[in-house]
């Protein structure tokens, strides 16, 4: 029996999605192979869920009724800091444990999206991408050099997830009003210029070493864009694979499968589109997707063919044959 530490939890405000996703891991994962625990990491106190007890941080072990568990893989299921943004990763590689994520250098740039976008632009127009301008909390905003990207923006957090903190601005009278919504969850906030089209998400990761992309997801948000509400309380219909046609999906999944080679993903790592015309612009990377019922990914391995339990378990032995 192989003892797995699902790491959840986490110290922003996607805490509450990462909880879930952890338990959505230790329901799925095959009991008769795996040892699983739920390891709730926020601020300095780790704890195992289920039994409450702290995290030995000088090995990442547990002592439980005498015995001493150590693990042979650590489960990616916390998104945001400090495993999404890449704090973790050297900590673990220290210790020599596996861990079914990306490492910490891309972990960190990909939770970045300007640095991300930064990154492929030296790629020039094989992979488009909306134009942007970076702000510094702190500095005097230039708001005609942003209008100048033209109405409607989008305002971001640069270095967050969940749509925490995202608005679409339609009049220049919202943008500052945006932009210190945005500045309310980061140092950075990212001004995009808005992609009129059709939003897509695609996942993939590697298996014995090869790249493999699972099907294209539509995104159909009941609001403007995929907002929280879009995302985790059912305001969005999804179709995987999506209807499109065989031309357009090979498109989308030739981009996710160069992004993910190009940026040295490892784990499962979502790709997320916009449509225009007949040409995919790229948005963002997500290194830790979310896992809970109402998330994409997991639609989209059932839909290749992979029960949950499995593709889980593919996760954590692919970490182990690559720490090998």
């Amino acid at each position: 029996m192989v003892n797995i530490a699902i790491l959840t939890g986490g110290d922003s405000e996607e805490r509450v999605i990462s909880l879930k996703s952890g338990q959505v891991v230790f329901d799925h994962l095959p009991k008769d192979r795996y040892r699983c625990f739920m390891i709730d990491i926020q601020k300095s106190e780790w704890k195992d869920v289920l039994s409450g007890t702290e995290i030995d941080k000088n090995d990442f072990s547990l002592t439980i009724s005498g015995e001493k568990i150590r693990f042979a893989c650590a489960f990616a299921a916390l998104h945001g800091t400090p495993l999404e943004d890449g704090k973790m990763q050297g900590y673990l590689e220290m210790l020599g444990i596996p861990y079914t994520c990306c490492n910490g250098f891309v972990s960190a740039l990909t939770m970045n999206k300007h640095n991300t976008k930064m990154q492929m632009a030296q790629y020039g127009n094989r992979i488009p991408m909306a134009k942007s301008v970076l702000l510094h909390r702190g500095e005097v905003v230039d708001q005609s050099r942003i209008e100048a990207l033209g109405l409607p923006l989008f305002v971001k957090p640069n270095t967050h997830g969940s749509s925490f903190g995202v608005s679409k601005v339609k009049s220049s009278e919202a943008l500052m009003p945006a932009i210190e919504e945005a500045f309310r969850f980061d140092r950075e906030v990212v001004v995009e210029s808005f992609l009129p089209g059709r939003e897509f998400s695609n996942g993939a990761l590697r298996v014995n070493g090869e790249v493999v992309v699972l099907p294209v997801t539509e995104i159909i948000p009941d609001d403007e864009f995929f907002t929280f509400a879009a995302k985790y309380e059912g305001r969005s219909k999804e179709v995987t694979p999506a209807e499109i046609s065989p031309e357009l999906a090979a498109q989308c999944q030739a981009n996710s499968k160069f992004l993910y080679t190009a940026l040295q993903c490892s784990g499962v790592v979502r790709f997320d589109y916009i449509l225009v015309g007949e040409t995919f612009h790229f948005l963002e990377a997500n290194t830790i997707p979310g896992i809970s019922p109402a998330s994409i990914v997991p639609q989209q391995a059932v839909a290749y063919g992979w029960p949950l339990g499995e593709f889980f378990a593919l996760l954590i032995e692919e970490a182990r044959r690559v720490h090998e």
